[in-house]
């Protein structure tokens, strides 16, 4: 998930900068929008992304219930392995 591998390596840079912060505070302030940047970026992803795919494959599920429920039951089961892993 490209949401996920970003969000970590945000945390990374926050613990960087923590350990090794800029030297003046026109570069913590750049470092800080950046930043908050990525962060709105992670969250727009987690928000859209994840809510729509889930919702997508729900859709599939109903959709195929009838004429296909082997196929829909499999689509069932994703949904279910996406919420466990938090998607």
């Amino acid at each position: 998930m490209p949401a996920l591998e970003l969000q970590t390596q945000l945390d990374a840079l926050r613990e960087e900068l923590d350990r090794n912060p800029p030297s003046t505070p026109e570069e913590r302030a750049e470092l800080t929008d950046l930043m908050e940047q990525l962060q709105a970026r992670v969250e727009l992803e987690n928000a859209t992304h994840a809510d729509s795919l889930v919702d997508n494959v729900n859709y599939a599920a109903e959709r195929f219930e009838v004429k296909h429920p082997g196929l829909a039951g499999t689509l069932r089961n994703i949904v279910q392995t996406l919420g466990s892993i938090g998607i």
